[in-house]
């Protein structure tokens, strides 16, 4: 079963990628599959609708449960991270407060790796935060915030 929820994971990156105008091999290199496995999934061949329904649920998760999610469904981290860059709802603008005494905690929880330490203080990459607040929840100092972007 894990299998066929990555492939409906798989479909729906490919279809977010597909309509920000990614060529066909773009996505097929992106999510580590044949171009003609993507032409099947556009095609509606080779995977079942079912997990395609599972798969948007995931998605529509707290960002905490679909990260935990896709980790447990995808061997490959970093794979795990590309479906949550790509299939994520929504984006965030993360921020260090200057109370941040560099412990590192943040660095070593972050499985997106968007936290790195700098001259003892941590720095987020807001462009690869995925909203969990994993790290926020954790930082002894509370100098972490993050804060949802509105789409347009």
């Amino acid at each position: 079963m894990p299998k066929h929820i990555a492939s409906g994971l798989k479909y729906l990156a490919a279809v977010r990628l597909k309509d920000e105008g990614k060529s066909q091999q773009y996505i097929a290199d992106q999510l580590d599959i044949d171009r003609s496995t993507v032409s099947h999934y556009f095609n509606g061949r080779n995977l079942k609708w079912n997990s395609i329904d599972v798969a948007k649920t995931i998605t529509e998760l707290s960002p905490a449960d679909f990260l935990a999610m896709v980790k447990a469904v995808f061997e490959d981290a970093d794979m795990a991270r590309k479906i949550v860059l790509i299939c994520k709802e929504n984006n965030y603008d993360a921020m260090i407060k200057e109370s941040c005494i560099g412990c590192g905690l943040c660095v070593n929880l972050c499985f997106m790796k968007a936290i790195k330490l700098d001259s003892l203080h941590a720095q987020i990459d807001s462009i690869c935060c995925c909203g969990c607040y994993i790290c926020k929840e954790e930082c002894p100092t509370n100098s972490i915030k993050i804060l949802e972007i509105e789409n347009d």
